[in-house]
């Protein structure tokens, strides 16, 4: 299995490896995507992919993902980056290029529920999630057996209130460690405080168990089952100081009835999670998704 992964890995890191992506950000003005793409012919690139949405086009925001080749481009991405700075400073851009074949280092945080982190693995193993998963890290031991048996770092940090913050500190080496640019909370039942979170800003994604705005809190299940819900759902979002309130990126529902109860509507809403949390952080390895205020703009 995990020599499939690398191979798969590998194979894909070769056949993108002049390839890039281009994620903009801008004010709404007449010739962007003229001058993005002259830029571009300019550099002998082919565009390959091209996405682009405005909020209003009478001075609203604009955003775009492009994807395009260079031949050699591994070799000059650096000086290509210098170039188009100057492209950007015309345009008042928010800008970044990212190399296709250069994946992302990602700690999962976890607590004593597992299925978020296995159907991350599982992505993983099988090659299907692109991304390095440096760690794993825990306030609970239970998680270690299965980290360690696919080949990636546990690290089990203790949480109370009385030492949350040296908690965070711990992690915050942890995560320094393997240069962690993307954190995962894969049913990591802690709040994080702000200090935390404003060093991982649009960088630290969750999965909340309901269909954000309903049910917020614990216990979602039994208030929803009390409730009568003829659906439930869940819902993955940027982390954000604001519980539970981050920009959405994904979120999805089935249908349940009376004759289920509420350990049933656990079990149908933990394979909810598990699909949602995978392909919101799929679209956020893949640098299709722009933070706009508490909005998300996601090119599929």
């Amino acid at each position: 299995m995990y020599r499939y992964s690398e191979s798969k890995l590998d194979t894909f890191q070769e056949r993108y490896k002049d390839r890039a992506r281009l994620l903009i950000k801008c004010p709404d003005k007449q010739g962007i995507v003229a001058a993005v793409s002259t830029f571009l012919h300019e550099q002998g690139a082919n565009i390959v992919a091209s996405n682009q949405y405005t909020v209003d086009p009478e001075g609203g925001e604009f955003f775009m993902r492009l994807e395009f080749e260079i031949k050699g481009l591994s070799e000059q991405v650096e000086q290509l980056k210098e170039k188009f700075q100057f492209v950007a400073e015309q345009m008042d851009m928010e800008w970044r290029i990212a190399m296709m074949s250069e994946f992302k280092n990602v700690a999962i945080f976890v607590s004593k529920e597992p299925h978020c982190l296995l159907e991350l693995l599982w992505e993983w193993q099988s090659g299907d999630l692109l991304a390095n998963i440096k760690v794993v890290i825990s306030n609970h031991e239970m998680a270690r057996e299965m980290v360690e048996a696919a080949g990636i770092p546990f690290y089990h940090v203790p949480v109370t209130k009385e030492q949350k913050r040296e908690a965070e500190e711990k992690q915050n080496e942890i995560l320094k460690k393997y240069d962690i640019e993307l954190i995962i909370l894969a049913r990591y039942m802690q709040i994080l405080s702000p200090r935390f979170v404003e060093k991982y800003e649009s960088k630290i994604i969750n999965i909340h168990h309901s269909f954000l705005p309903a049910f917020i809190g614990a216990k979602p299940y039994e208030r929803a089952y009390d409730r009568g819900v003829k659906m439930i759902g869940a819902t993955s979002h940027y982390v954000t100081n604001d519980l539970d309130e981050g920009p959405i990126i994904e979120q999805d529902i089935d249908r349940v009835n009376h004759e289920q109860n509420a350990a049933d509507l656990k079990k149908i809403g933990q394979s909810i999670e598990r699909r949602v949390l995978a392909r919101a952080v799929k679209w956020h390895l893949e640098d299709r998704i722009l933070v706009h205020g508490n909005k998300t703009i996601i090119f599929e």
